[in-house]
Order: structure tokens, then C-alpha cells, then sequence
């Protein structure tokens, strides 16, 4: 059975398309990538159609993660075709707690922060980099690729 994850951060071109590069790239190296269906979004609106940011894009290709999303906004819908959403920080976890209550009983998505899954590190929010230098990128990659593994072990503990 094909499961599907949608990790959540505001503008999605920062943390969640990083957050999805990551997973996916870990699916690829455990050859799983038929049992999933991975996706990003944010909460606004304002990057919609652009690709991740630059300096994500570079941070993550010196590690061989490729970020090919663009940018969208998380929909009601969502909250009905995805098994699992990760949020990167609270603020991303309270709006997509508040859309799952707009669509009431037809939100069947668990709503999880993405550093639960973190053994790693003790941070509890993902933090946004875009307004910091390159080792705030750097920073999140590694909080993404632990918090990552960790949750592909809790989904296929046999991979």
C-alpha cells in the first residue's frame, strides 16, 4: 500500500521542498520509491510556481539532494489525500491544525511537527533560514536528514 506525505513550512521554498528532497533522496538509496507519494507546501501563498530557494537548492546538491518541487500552497484537499503531514515549526503546525479544522471530518491527514521524528537534535522547530547565512541552510539539512531517517524507519522499520 502506497503511503502519502506532505511536509508543510510557509513560503515551501526553504524547509519543505527541503524536507521532501531529503525524503526522497533516502527512498532512493533504500529503493522504496514506489511505496510512496512525497509532496510539499506553504502555508502562504506568496512563492506559488518558484522553484526551492537557491541557496537551499546548493546546500542540499553538495550533499546529492535534488530539490524538484515547486512552490504551492497546502489546500483543504490536501488534508484528505495525505496520510501524514509534517510541519516544520509551530506557527506551520497551528495553520494546518486550523485548516483540518475548517474541513472538519473530511481532514483523515495526521498533522505531526517534522522534529518529532529528531532524535539527533533537541530543537523542536525547524528554524527558517531564508533571512540567515549559509550555515543556517546547512543547519536545517542536517535537522531534516535526521528527523527523515527516523521517520522512514517508524513507517518501513524492515527497510
Amino acid at each position: 500500500m502506497t503511503k502519502s506525505l506532505l511536509f508543510v513550512c510557509l513560503g515551501n521554498i526553504c524547509r519543505s521542498p527541503a524536507a521532501e528532497g531529503v525524503f526522497l533522496h533516502l527512498l532512493d538509496q533504500r529503493g522504496l520509491n514506489d511505496q510512496f507519494i512525497v509532496d510539499s507546501a506553504g502555508t502562504g501563498g506568496w512563492h506559488v510556481g518558484n522553484p526551492a530557494d537557491r541557496r537551499m537548492q546548493a546546500a542540499a546538491n553538495k550533499r546529492g539532494i535534488q530539490l524538484p518541487s515547486r512552490a504551492r500552497q497546502i489546500s483543504l484537499d490536501d488534508l484528505r489525500t495525505f496520510d501524514l503531514v509534517l510541519t516544520m515549526d509551530d506557527a506551520n503546525l497551528a495553520a494546518v491544525r486550523s485548516l483540518a479544522d475548517e474541513a472538519g471530518s473530511q481532514a483523515t491527514a495526521t498533522i505531526q511537527p517534522m522534529l518529532s521524528f529528531s532524535t539527533a537534535f533537541s530543537e523542536t522547530e525547524v528554524p527558517d533560514p531564508y533571512y540567515g547565512g549559509e550555515a543556517g541552510f546547512e543547519h536545517v539539512l542536517d535537522l531534516l536528514e535526521d528527523a527523515c531517517s527516523n521517520l522512514l524507519d517508524d513507517i518501513c522499520p524492515s527497510s
